[in-house]
C-alpha cells in the first residue's frame, strides 16, 4: 500500500498549498486504503475551509450528517451557536482568509450503533494535519473544540484531564504559547446544553475574552 494514496497529478501546476487542499478534497484513503479498521461505508466527502491567509483556525471533530450532505462546515445548529460564541456573522465565519476550519477527520465517519457519530478516522490527521499547519504561517489563534482535537493539539495533559477540566483550565492553556494562543472549547452541540447550564462561567468569563481576542486578531 502506498503511503500517500490520495494524491492526484491534476493540480501539479497550482501552488503547493492549493495542491495540498485539492489532494485532501480528493482523498479516498479511508474507503480505498484504510489503515485502521473497516473501510468507510459511504462515499467520502472531505469538508475543509483553508487559506494561507487565515489568522484563526477552528479545529473540531468531524462533519456530521448535515455537513456531509451540504459540504459546508458547521452548517447546522451547532454552527449557529458557535458563531454566537465567537461574536461574528456568517459572512466572516465562512471567509477562508479569516477562518480556517480543519476538523480532525475531514469526512463524516458514519454512525455508531447508539445513533451517535463514530470517532474521526485516524488516517486524516496522520496524512494531512502537519502538512496543513506547516503551510499556514499566519494562524495566531487556535480554537480547539472537543476531546479529539484537544488531545491532538494540546498534548497529554488534555488527554488526562478530559474536556471538562481542559475547558475549566482555559487560562493556563491560553497563556502557554504567545505565538499561537489556544482556546479549548466544548462542542457547541445541543448535547452540551446541560453542561452549559451548569457552568455559567463559560459564557460570563470565557466568551468575552475569546470575542475580544477574535476582534483583535481580525483587525
Amino acid at each position: 500500500m502506498s503511503g500517500e494514496p490520495c494524491f492526484s497529478r491534476a493540480n501539479e501546476r497550482g501552488s503547493p498549498f492549493e495542491t495540498l487542499v485539492s489532494s485532501i478534497r480528493a482523498c479516498r484513503t479511508c474507503r480505498d486504503h484504510p489503515r485502521y479498521g473497516a473501510p468507510l461505508a459511504h462515499e467520502p466527502r472531505p469538508v475543509i475551509q483553508a487559506s494561507q491567509d487565515a489568522r484563526i483556525c477552528i479545529v473540531g471533530q468531524a462533519p456530521g450528517t448535515r455537513v456531509h450532505k451540504s459540504g459546508r462546515p458547521f452548517d447546522d445548529p451547532s454552527g449557529v451557536r458557535l458563531r454566537r460564541w465567537l461574536g461574528i456573522d456568517e459572512a466572516s465565519f465562512y471567509d477562508p482568509a479569516k477562518f480556517a476550519i480543519l476538523p480532525m477527520g475531514f469526512c463524516f465517519p458514519g454512525l455508531a450503533s447508539n445513533g451517535g457519530d463514530l470517532p474521526p478516522r485516524r488516517e486524516c490527521a496522520e496524512l494531512w494535519r502537519a502538512r496543513l499547519f506547516s503551510q499556514m504561517p499566519r494562524v495566531q489563534l487556535l480554537l480547539v473544540i472537543g476531546s479529539y482535537a484537544q488531545r491532538w493539539h494540546l498534548g497529554p495533559e488534555a488527554a488526562r484531564w478530559g474536556v471538562n477540566e481542559t475547558v475549566r483550565r482555559w487560562r493556563d492553556v491560553y497563556r502557554r504559547d504567545p505565538r499561537m494562543r489556544k482556546f479549548p472549547l466544548p462542542h457547541p452541540s445541543w448535547h452540551n446544553n446541560k453542561w452549559l447550564s451548569r457552568n455559567p462561567w463559560f459564557e460570563t468569563d470565557v466568551l468575552p475574552v475569546l470575542q475580544a481576542d477574535i476582534r483583535d486578531v481580525l483587525l
